[in-house]
Parts: structure tokens; C-alpha cells; sequence
């Protein structure tokens, strides 16, 4: 008998296998990404307090201060996951979504994170997400 996997499931499942090792502190909290079909939303997190620092997504009203992208498409540090950049609305939005956490970090007083990628691939939005937050100035 064939059984269907469904995707959410085994994202749930490599994400709970991730999370076995990955756990933020109050030196370097853990910078949580979660992707959705349209939006997509980060959270920095105290595991020890059980708290989360900052907050910022897409749907926020304040990504419309930060800057278009500022990597072209020819760029040679331009990691390859996120190469679509430019072509890419989701894409985009997820870059200044990293821009966006990284700055509300930064004015909370955390500089470096931990990563966690919510069990999803490192490609496309989530790196872009990572990138866009490497950018604005946090160390991860």
C-alpha cells in the first residue's frame, strides 16, 4: 500500500530534528523563519525565557521604509539560492524582511543569532531572508 507523505508533516519533522540542537540563549538568541504561501515572518527568540525579542514579516507596515534590494543581479557575492533577486517578488520581499528583523534586533541590543530554518530548505525566500539579515548587520 502506498501511503501519501504529506509535506507540511515532514517539514514539522526535520524541523523538530533541527531544533533537537538549535536553541537560543540570551548571548545569541534564535532567529526563527516561517514561510507561508504568500507571506513569510521571522521571529527572534529567548528559548531560556521563553520569549520572543522582536518580530517582523511582510505584512508589516514598516518594510515599506527599507530600501529596494541593494544586490544586483550580476553580483558575484550574490549567493546562488537567491540569484532571482531581482525577478522575484516573494523573493525581494523576504530580503528586506531580513533587513527589517536585523535592524529591530540591532535596537534591542542583539548583534549575534542562531539560525533556524523552520525545517525548510535553505533556498530561495529563507536564504534570502538570511541574507537580507546578514546584511542589515546580524552575525550568524
Amino acid at each position: 500500500m502506498i501511503k501519501k507523505q504529506y509535506s507540511n508533516q515532514a517539514r514539522l519533522r526535520r524541523h523538530r530534528r533541527v531544533r533537537k540542537k538549535v536553541a537560543g540563549t540570551p548571548l545569541r538568541p534564535r532567529l526563527s523563519v516561517f514561510r507561508s504561501g504568500n507571506q513569510i515572518y521571522a521571529q527572534v527568540i529567548d528559548d531560556q525565557r521563553g520569549a520572543t525579542i522582536v518580530a517582523a514579516s511582510s505584512r508589516d507596515a514598516d518594510l515599506n521604509t527599507i530600501a529596494e534590494t541593494p544586490l544586483a543581479e550580476s553580483d558575484e557575492t550574490t549567493p546562488e539560492a537567491i540569484k532571482g533577486l531581482t525577478q522575484n517578488r516573494r523573493v525581494a520581499q523576504a530580503f528586506r524582511v531580513g533587513q527589517l528583523i536585523a535592524q529591530r534586533a540591532k535596537a534591542a541590543g542583539v548583534e549575534r543569532v542562531v539560525f533556524d530554518r523552520g525545517g525548510y530548505i535553505y533556498h530561495g525566500r529563507v536564504a534570502a531572508l538570511a541574507e537580507g539579515a546578514r546584511k542589515g548587520g546580524l552575525d550568524f
